[in-house]
């Protein structure tokens, strides 16, 4: 079934991490018009930039900054220009990544740190539930029992932000667990992101990037 929410114009910031194929694919089954590019002056005025990511923390980062996508994200989130992250595009929007003991620094959109998975089999590999908030845009639609496709080592397992001011929307976080509870997903003003992957979760990933995309 082809989904459809106008010819909203994302950019998949092509960095050298991410499976930008199949979010291309993904974002365009859900109505996007869809450029995978890294080029800053598009990056920047497109009605949505996904960041995706696969590897390592310390690696995604080093290629993000290579391709000035530090800047773009920072930049857009400055003008309230949505941005959304996947898998370890997630991750580096934390403060900080811990991997075989060796800290290294994300880009502190959110405290927190990224750490092992606490959890008898790792990686978390395959289909989970997420607790979502009621109010939720980004899971809007979605059964509880819905599931989405993991693939991860690591994740941030305390949440620590809020806001306490009440012309500002508190920031809303899904969880899941595997072993331990985790950050599963995050909606913060511009700021969206999730730790699976929408791309290859079937009926309700195409869900909730058409969420998304009716956002922009």
């Amino acid at each position: 079934m082809e989904l459809s929410t106008g010819s909203k114009r994302v950019v998949v910031f092509d960095y050298g991490f991410g499976n930008v194929r199949s979010a291309e694919r993904a974002l365009a089954r859900a109505g996007a018009d869809v450029e995978i590019t890294r080029d800053f002056d598009k990056a920047m005025n497109a009605d949505g930039l996904l960041v995706p990511g696969v590897g390592a923390f310390a690696a995604c980062m080093e290629g993000l900054k290579a391709a000035r996508g530090d800047w773009v994200v920072d930049r857009r989130l400055s003008g309230g220009r949505p941005v959304m992250g996947i898998c370890v595009g997630m991750q580096i929007l934390f403060a900080r990544g811990i991997e075989h003991g060796v800290q290294a620094e994300g880009l502190d959109e959110w405290p927190g740190t990224v750490e092992p998975l606490q959890a008898d089999v790792v990686p978390h590999m395959g289909w989970n539930t997420v607790e979502a908030p009621a109010d939720s845009q980004l899971f809007a639609g979605l059964d509880a029992d819905a599931r989405f496709y993991f693939v991860h080592s690591y994740a941030v397992h305390d949440w620590t932000l809020e806001s306490h001011n009440p012309l500002i929307a508190a920031p809303k976080v899904t969880w899941s667990t595997h072993g331990k509870p985790f950050v599963a997903a995050v909606e913060n003003g511009a700021l969206w992101a999730t730790q699976f992957h929408p791309e290859k979760s079937g009926d309700a990933g195409a869900q909730l990037l058409t969420n998304w995309i009716e956002t922009l």
